[in-house]
Formats: C-alpha cells, sequence, structure tokens
C-alpha cells in the first residue's frame, strides 16, 4: 500500500469538470441527508458504512467467487476492505462509454451489478447505492481491482474522482478487489471508527456463512481486541449461537438447526437457523438477510416463528398435551435464542439501511422450509421435546394468569386517573396491539383524543417538562405527580420494581411537537424510560411518533413535511397540483385538526414511528451519552453541543 493512499493524498481537484454534474448532484445529496442512506450521523451511522463495503465482498462470497475477506483498520483511521473475488469490471459502461463501470458503480446512485439478477443470485444490496455513499462520505477512497492478471486504481475524495481509472501494473497472482477509504470529519465530527466493533462485525459475518474464511487485522488497540485474527466457522449459526448463550442451561442439549434451500420456490436462495430455550436468561433473536443484520425483523422471522409455533403446537396435540393450543409467539419468544438467516434474490427491505426485511414470500418460504425439519427434530428427540413443551405451556399459563389480573386492574387505574388532562384509556381489555400516545398538555391531547382510535390507542397528556431523574433522588422521583401518573398508567413499578410483564400497553408512543422544546421533552422522557424501565425499551415496547411541520397545499394535492429542507425542495419542485402552493406550519401538534393529526401522526396505516432502540454493539455508549446531555455536569453537555452543533443542519428557535 503507498503512502499516498495511507496519507490521504490525491490528484488535484482541478479534474472536477462538466462530466461530474450527475455526480455531484447525487453525491451532494448524500452529503446533505446522510440520514437517508446510512441512518445519521452517529457511531452506527459511521461503522455502517463498512458494513456496506464488506457486505459487497461478502455477495462475491456467497455467489461463489470468494473464499476469503480481509478487513484491516489502519493507525490513521483509514479501512480497508479486501477480496479474492472477481474484481469490479473496469471497462467502459454502456451508459457512458467515457466512464468505466468502476467509476459508475462509485459515483452514482442507483448504479450495481445487483438489480438484473444476473451477477448475483442474492446480495446484500438491492438499492445500488452502497459504494456510492460510503465514496461521498469518505475524504479519501481509494480502489484497487486485480482483474485478468492486471491491476487497476482509482481515488475520490467526497464523491468526485481525483483523476481517471489508471493501469498501474501487472498481478499474475492477484485477482479481486480492495477498498480503502476514510470517513469524512465533516460529516462524523470527532468519530472514530473502533476496532472491537469492527472485530465483532467481521467474526459475526464469518457466522453468517460458513464457506467465507475472514482475515483481521488493526493497527490500533483497543481493549482486548488481537491485532489479527482468522475467522471460519463450519457450524455456521449453531457455533454463534452456542457462544452467544454462553454457559446458560438450556431445555435440549443440542439447538435445533439446519440449513435448506428453497428449492421448491421460484425464488432462489435458503435460510439458515439455530434456537434452543433457556431458564437462565431472556429470550432474543437476531435475524439476517443475505449477511446484513435485520434488527426490526421483518417477513422471514414472522416465517420462522411460524413454524415453531405451528410446529410445538403439533406436538402438543401429538402426545396429548391440550394446554399447548394456548402457547402463542409471546411465549415462544420468552427464554428462546434465535438466529436466523436467510438468502434470497432481490430482497426488498424498510430503508436503506435495510433494518426490517418486507420480501412477501420470504415468510412463506422460510415457514415452509423450516416446519418440516422441526416436527421431524420433536419427533426425533423426545426428552427435549417434552422438555421445552412443558416450559412453554408453564409460560402460557403464567402470561393468561397476568392478562386476567390486567384486565381487573384496567378498570381501577382508569377510575383513579380519570382526571382533567389525564389518562384517556382505550376500550381493549388486553394488551396485545394497544398504544399509549404521551402529549403535551391538554391542547394536543384534544386533538389527539379525536384523532384517536379508542379501541386500542390511549393517551396521557403531560403538563410541563418532565422531572430530569437523572442525578434526582428517588424521594423526589417518586414523589413527582407527573411521573406517578406515568408508572401508575402503564401499570409497572419504577427501577427493580419494575416487571415488562406487567406493561398495559403494547406500544408506548412519546409524541411531542415537531419543535426544540418538543425535542427536549422527549429526550427528557427517553431518559427516565431509560434509567427507570431499560427493559421497556429491550424488549421494542417505546416508540416516538414523527409529526409534520408542514402542511403544503396546490389545488387539490396535498403533502405533509418534516422539516424546511425538504418544504424548500417540495416548493422548487411543485407537487403536481394548479395554482400557488400554500404553505401552513404547525407550531404545536394543538393546532394541527384532528384530520391531520390522525392521517400523518396517529394512523398505523400512514404514520411513521421510530422505535427507540440501544446499540447492541456498544451497550455502555448510549449510558454514557445520556449522562453527558443529561447529567448533573454543564461543562460535559456544554462540550458535547460544541463537538456537534455545526453537525445540526437547522434550528428553530
Amino acid at each position: 500500500m503507498s503512502d499516498d493512499l495511507l496519507s490521504g493524498a490525491g490528484a488535484s481537484p482541478d479534474s472536477y469538470d462538466a462530466s461530474s454534474i450527475q455526480v455531484l448532484e447525487d453525491m451532494e445529496h448524500v452529503r446533505l441527508r446522510p440520514g437517508m442512506y446510512i441512518g445519521g450521523k452517529d457511531d452506527r451511522a459511521l461503522h455502517h458504512m463498512v458494513a456496506e463495503i464488506i457486505d459487497n465482498s461478502m455477495d462475491e462470497a456467497v455467489a461463489g467467487h470468494a473464499t476469503w475477506i480481509e478487513v484491516e483498520l489502519h493507525e490513521n483511521g483509514h479501512v480497508s476492505v479486501r477480496d479474492n473475488g472477481r474484481g469490479i469490471p473496469t471497462g467502459p459502461h454502456p451508459s457512458d462509454p467515457n466512464k468505466s463501470a468502476l467509476e459508475i458503480i462509485f459515483c452514482t446512485l442507483n448504479a450495481g451489478g445487483k438489480f438484473s439478477g444476473d451477477s448475483y443470485e442474492t446480495s446484500g444490496g438491492l438499492h445500488g447505492v452502497g459504494s456510492s455513499v460510503v465514496n461521498a462520505l469518505s475524504d479519501h477512497l481509494r480502489v484497487e481491482v486485480a482483474r485478468n492478471k492486471e491491476l487497476f486504481a482509482m481515488e475520490f475524495s467526497r464523491g468526485v474522482p481525483q483523476g481517471k481509472l489508471a493501469k498501474i501494473g501487472a498481478a499474475p497472482n492477484r485477482r479481486g478487489t480492495s477498498v480503502t477509504f476514510h470517513p469524512d470529519a465533516e460529516i462524523f465530527g470527532s468519530l472514530k471508527l473502533k476496532a472491537s466493533r469492527l472485530f465483532a462485525m467481521a467474526r459475526s459475518k464469518a457466522y453468517l456463512f460458513s464457506g467465507v474464511e475472514i482475515r483481521w487485522k488493526t493497527a490500533q488497540t483497543d481493549g482486548d481486541t488481537p491485532k489479527e485474527a482468522t475467522f471460519h466457522f463450519p457450524g455456521g449459526l449453531a457455533d454463534y449461537l452456542k457462544e452467544v448463550m454462553g454457559g446458560a442451561t438450556t431445555y435440549s442439549e443440542n439447538p435445533f438447526a439446519g440449513t435448506v434451500s428453497f428449492e421448491k420456490f421460484e425464488r432462489p436462495g435458503k435460510v439458515e437457523w439455530a434456537i434452543n430455550w433457556t431458564p437462565s436468561r431472556d429470550g432474543f433473536i437476531q435475524s439476517y438477510c443475505n449477511t446484513v443484520p435485520t434488527p426490526e425483523g421483518g417477513t422471514h422471522e414472522a416465517g420462522f416463528w411460524a413454524a415453531i409455533l405451528k410446529g410445538i403446537k403439533a406436538y402438543g396435540e401429538l402426545v396429548g398435551n391440550k394446554k399447548a393450543a394456548q402457547i402463542t409467539r409471546e411465549d415462544l419468544t420468552t427464554g428462546a435464542g434465535a438466529l436466523v438467516s436467510c438468502f434470497i434474490r432481490e430482497p426488498e427491505f424498510v430503508g436503506q439501511t435495510k433494518d426490517r426485511l418486507a420480501t412477501v414470500e420470504a415468510q412463506r418460504m422460510v415457514e415452509n422450509s423450516v416446519r418440516d425439519h422441526f416436527d421431524n427434530w420433536l419427533a426425533a428427540d423426545t426428552k427435549s421435546a417434552g422438555a421445552i413443551l412443558d416450559f412453554l405451556v408453564l409460560r402460557a399459563e403464567e402470561r393468561l394468569r397476568r392478562r386476567q389480573e390486567k384486565e381487573t386492574s384496567r378498570k381501577t387505574a382508569t377510575q383513579k386517573l380519570r382526571l382533567p388532562g389525564k389518562l384517556t384509556d382505550c376500550s381493549s381489555k388486553t394488551r396485545e396491539g394497544t398504544e399509549l400516545f404521551i402529549v403535551e398538555g391538554d391542547s394536543a391531547g384534544g386533538s389527539a383524543k379525536m384523532a384517536r382510535d379508542r379501541r386500542n390507542q390511549a393517551l396521557l397528556p403531560l403538563r410541563g417538562k418532565i422531572l430530569n431523574v437523572l442525578g434526582s433522588a428517588s424521594s423526589k422521583i417518586g414523589t413527582n405527580q407527573e411521573i406517578a401518573d406515568l408508572t401508575q398508567a402503564l401499570g409497572v413499578g419504577l427501577g427493580t420494581k419494575f416487571n415488562v410483564d406487567d406493561l398495559r400497553y403494547d406500544k408506548v408512543i412519546i409524541m411531542t411537537d415537531a419543535d426544540v422544546d418538543g425535542a427536549h421533552i422527549a429526550a427528557l422522557l427517553m431518559t427516565f424510560f431509560f434509567t427507570q424501565m431499560r427493559p421497556m425499551i429491550d424488549h421494542g415496547h417505546l416508540y416516538l411518533a414523527c409529526p409534520p411541520l408542514y402542511r403544503l397545499t396546490q389545488g387539490a394535492r396535498r403533502l405533509y413535511v418534516a422539516d424546511d429542507a425538504e418544504k424548500e425542495r417540495m416548493m422548487d419542485k411543485g407537487l403536481g397540483g394548479k395554482g400557488k402552493i400554500d404553505v401552513q406550519r404547525f407550531k404545536g401538534l394543538g393546532e394541527m385538526d384532528a384530520k391531520d393529526l390522525k392521517e400523518t401522526t396517529m394512523d398505523p396505516k400512514s404514520r411513521k414511528l421510530i422505535r427507540v432502540t440501544i446499540d447492541e454493539d456498544e451497550p455502555g455508549q448510549t449510558g454514557d451519552l445520556v449522562e453527558r446531555l443529561m447529567g448533573k455536569k454543564p461543562e460535559l453537555r456544554f462540550q458535547y453541543i460544541s463537538e456537534n452543533a455545526r453537525f445540526v443542519e437547522e434550528l428553530d428557535v
């Protein structure tokens, strides 16, 4: 590797010319709105850039063209991802013969080899934006390609080529692609790539595809992270589950694990899984599609749980256990450690960061593939099957007992809180599908009351800002009226007394105004839930609503937008209607009529919710950030604001 590469040196930016206009449009949009492509500018987004490049190499491995991938973190913050695949095509691109295919891939959104399906049966990317997004958000990126015994190289800075693709020599004993890049401080500030996080990422990728060897190198020292390692796991997810479960006692000596190809279906691919149950820890599931993590699940997860649920119920009926019919998916996931990884052609995700799989056929393919094998596994190991069935029946009975208690206590809680501006409950007698909206004041509560679905949507207006619980004495927390109303409405206790099974609502949604005060109230509430009701976040019950800031109307066309930048873009573009565009700014939820509020923020058919999560890779960092922003030390808060204020795109004071 050359010194120029590691120092970030490159050709003069004077190489920019008219042919770069389209590139600049794409790249500038990525730099202006990184959240649309990698989820933001935070630590998770920073490391997601590395995942995008690794996923490209993993696609080569899964397709059978690469046997190893190397991930290296350099001392100066650059990271390199290399493989021995076919190498990115270097010839002229059919759409623009003056540019190489490599330049098109790295400089143009929606360009890549994964659209037609001819190059990859399965891939981690569909949108064709991974490489170009990483390029746009890097102050320096270099690509080396060894193809047909020749070595080519090209360098970029912030998405702009620093020269043409150059042939730099012969490569008789080398093949594949090497991408080295450095995240741009203008985007990510003082954030740095962490060796420990990249190490965990590299290892998990090796578990997800047993046919690849992943090599790890780092020049940085980061705790216990080794400087070099090689990962290759022939056992795949079964090995992974064994490591994740640690020494926990399990109901089966060996997990239910396997791999099945989708031979009976039109869409090619396969599914691999591993699951076991334990009384020693809370349940979890980690799912993946084409080696890309899907933390919000999706259709492959739904298919997997459907197969397990139908299988265990059928086994209960076979052995004459009538109580097995009461088991639900909620009972299955309690105490179950599960890993599911599917490979399918042209997957459909929700969002560019691919947090949830949306491919409809995946549910049927996974369910049918797993179900037969689960039936056979239960029949072949009746000792384990009996132990698991007994455990799940006990969980079902406990759930039903708690539900009966909650139905009795719901009326009591409602009566106690039936005060002006307090809890307006829903009519549902069970927790499943219910939602509690926490709103600011009576004004917002009035609009929300008319917009809600009375069957399953409840409201709890708060008066003013809730107490900042970080650093507050427990006696002060316990006597605060807003907190008392909130805990009573939720039906739970605080801290060690919190039990997620007691929670009266399936979703707790923070719905505050789309302004600075609203953001502050949301931050105070999230701090409260993080410190006092952490399991509620871990189990996916806490959400943020996304109310719009503007309503644009042009003739019969109406559009809601979230911020000033989107408003200006739509004002320039037009809505497709006739006449002048009328702009209405919502100063608060109380100013929105019920129709607007329902359509944009409360109706599950048209709203957008953000699930509040804690980064599984770096859980300690969440606590550190909360302490810096909400703690008693103003100097830490000032330091954070000073470091990050220049990344705030808009401020409404």
